[in-house]
């Protein structure tokens, strides 16, 4: 549960995709099985910690998507609202910010991709987590950050406090 007057945001970058059929293009990759694996345990871990979502906005790319369907099998009690945002795919932290600041709810989970999701993390947070893998964010890396704002729309970088850092067992 996110504080009065405070936003919540579970920033993730997909889980592990597959390679292994060159005919798809890159946005209809799927996750391979160490990818499942990986977002059922993100999914684990954020209902673990009751980290669960009131808005999701996902990418449109397949890996993404399954990422966020292995997660939300494990941690809905109540169901988000999900916007699947084509901008989101391989989108720059000035695209992440944009959009982030359209989300209404309190906690919201953006799920894309490196290398933008990365760059994004490192403004958000005033110190980062301690992680040596915070800087090159793997895939399933979820950064947990609160702001003390009202409204997404009042966001400034470098202001978040870091709550939490997942990387899954296997690396995802």
């Amino acid at each position: 549960m996110t504080p009065q007057g405070h936003r919540r945001l579970i920033l993730s970058r997909h889980a592990k995709s597959a390679w292994d059929n060159p005919n798809l293009s890159d946005h209809d990759r799927p996750l391979n099985a160490r990818g499942q694996r990986a977002a059922r345990e993100l999914g684990d871990w954020l209902a673990s910690r009751g980290y669960e979502p009131d808005e999701v906005l996902c990418s449109t790319a397949l890996r993404t998507r399954e990422t966020w369907e292995h997660v939300a099998a494990a941690v809905l009690e109540v169901r988000p609202q999900v916007r699947y945002e084509p901008d989101l795919y391989q989108a720059a932290p000035e695209t992440l910010l944009a959009l982030l600041k359209t989300a209404s709810a309190a906690s919201v989970m953006v799920l894309a991709h490196n290398p933008g999701i990365a760059d994004f993390a490192r403004q958000l947070c005033a110190r980062p987590p301690l992680s040596p893998d915070f800087a090159r964010y793997p895939t399933s890396a979820t950064l947990v950050v609160d702001f003390q704002i009202s409204d997404w729309a009042d966001l400034k970088l470098g202001e978040g406090s870091v709550l939490d850092f997942f990387l899954p067992a296997g690396r995802g």
